[in-house]
């Protein structure tokens, strides 16, 4: 499996706002993006589905998505809840796709 490796850098994240500005921005979300998780979930389910018009990367068959969030460290003390709720959605962003009988997308790289 080859990897799409997104570059997420979390010093640029203070609050909910920032945090749907930075993604919608890294990741090319359409100008309707509801900056919610809800909807950032229905975003990332839909990396790999060209015709969706929800990211601005599209990953072939073979393709995993990486998110590499860099600084972590100083995110966690700044937006703790933010951070955990981005990793909770990310894992029902696979697991909702795994019960839909496709594959996962998603991975998070945490670096302090």
């Amino acid at each position: 499996m080859r990897a799409v490796i997104v570059k997420i850098d979390a010093d640029q994240i203070t609050d909910w706002d920032s945090f749907h500005a930075v993604f919608k921005r890294d990741l090319g979300f359409p100008n309707f993006y509801g900056q919610n998780m809800n909807a950032w979930i229905d975003c990332m389910i839909s990396l790999d589905d060209a015709d969706s018009g929800m990211t601005g990367i599209v990953l072939k068959d073979d393709e995993l998505a990486i998110l590499e969030i860099k600084g972590v460290k100083s995110f966690r003390e700044r937006c703790g809840e933010i951070l955990d709720a981005l990793i909770e959605c990310a894992s029902f962003v696979n697991y909702s796709r795994r019960e839909a009988g496709e594959r996962p997308v998603l991975s998070l790289m945490l670096i302090e």
